[in-house]
């Protein structure tokens, strides 16, 4: 702990930040999460009639899932908001659901509707956008099991006809239902605001200081699109029956400066020359939180940094970029003044 604390700050650092949710380990994660090794799998069926057709969020095809020597049939539809329309996203990220429940010795044991997240465009580079933004999901898991996991995948594109379309890297993320019940929690479903004060300020500080690391404006962790659950690009978990102490979970993180799609531009509403530029989004309320979660974190800098070395395929130059980027937030970090500064950015009140 260092120099010159606050006694306040030191309180809720050996207190593990006094959390209001007791997040567990992976333990009792499913199959498919349960390990961090890439897979190689086929998904065939009428693949570019997905890609070009209408791309209505209903529309399912039907397909078939082949690894490990076992095929599965499945259904696919067209899911997202932005990477959905073809202008942005030429090949659209993909919805895969399981008619039929997986064997019992089946790699998909227990899953039912699972997000994939795709290439986007066929351009080589674009694989890179994919595996910056796995590795933001990799980096999030080490600060906390309430996390969603992504388990990466070389994935052969086959039509309907036994053709081959393309074969790219994607990843599927883990369903909002098994983190919860890996963590003996439960998914909070509320179509409106959440009040600040029903937030787990230590778990909110992590989130809005993590976002912050990797330069992500797109998202709000108390409320979502009118007429959706809350929220936006984030889910709050809680024990069963809790009326409060919400801790809220980040996805979506392509929009990152840390990622820097060429797509990517910052939300409306908020003044930002790109989204490289970091801007931090936190609430005042979680700002002694913060501080510790600050604290905590600036001595895993080589650590967290690090998750990039274990991303399989990602170039020598994405690497380097993104290792630089990093380095710059664990710079701000270094001490209670730099915390103090982006803190001066705080939000008083609810954001959109």
């Amino acid at each position: 702990m260092g120099k010159g604390l606050p006694a306040a700050i030191a309180a809720l650092m050996l207190a593990g930040a006094a959390p209001a949710v007791q997040a567990r380990d992976k333990d009792g994660a499913k199959p498919l999460f349960a390990s961090d090794d890439q897979i190689h799998l086929t998904l065939k069926g009428p693949i570019n009639e997905l890609a070009h057709g209408g791309r209505a969020p209903d529309k399912t095809v039907a397909g078939t899932l082949s690894v490990q020597g076992e095929s599965l049939p499945v259904t696919l539809s067209v899911r997202g908001i932005t990477r959905r329309q073809a202008s942005v996203c030429p090949f659209p990220p993909i919805r895969v659901e399981f008619p039929d429940k997986p064997p019992a010795e089946s790699l998909f044991k227990g899953q039912k509707r699972l997000k994939l997240v795709t290439h986007c465009r066929s351009a080589e580079g674009f694989q890179q956008y994919v595996l910056l933004e796995y590795a933001a999901y990799r980096i999030y898991n080490r600060l906390t099991p309430l996390s969603f996991r992504a388990r990466l995948a070389t994935i052969d594109y086959v039509g309907s006809d036994g053709k081959p379309v393309t074969t790219r890297v994607g990843y599927f993320i883990e369903d909002i239902d098994d983190v919860a019940k890996r963590n003996g929690l439960k998914r909070i479903k509320i179509n409106g605001r959440i009040p600040v004060a029903q937030l787990s300020a230590p778990d909110a500080a992590r989130f809005a200081l993590f976002e912050y690391m990797i330069s992500n404006l797109d998202w709000a962790m108390t409320a979502g699109p009118a007429g959706t659950d809350c929220c936006h690009n984030s889910r709050p978990l809680a024990p069963e029956g809790a009326t409060a102490n919400f801790a809220p979970m980040p996805y979506d993180f392509d929009y990152s400066g840390l990622v820097d799609a060429p797509y990517a531009t910052p939300p409306d509403g908020i003044k930002a020359s790109s989204v490289r530029m970091r801007i931090y989004r936190g609430f005042c309320a979680h700002n002694e939180a913060v501080r510790a979660e600050a604290a905590a974190l600036a001595p895993r800098r080589a650590e967290l940094i690090g998750v990039l070395d274990a991303v399989p395929e990602l170039s020598a130059g994405s690497r380097r970029k993104a290792s630089g980027y990093l380095g710059g937030f664990f710079d701000e970090i270094a001490s209670p003044q730099g915390v103090s500064k982006l803190l001066g950015a705080c939000l008083k009140g609810p954001a959109a």
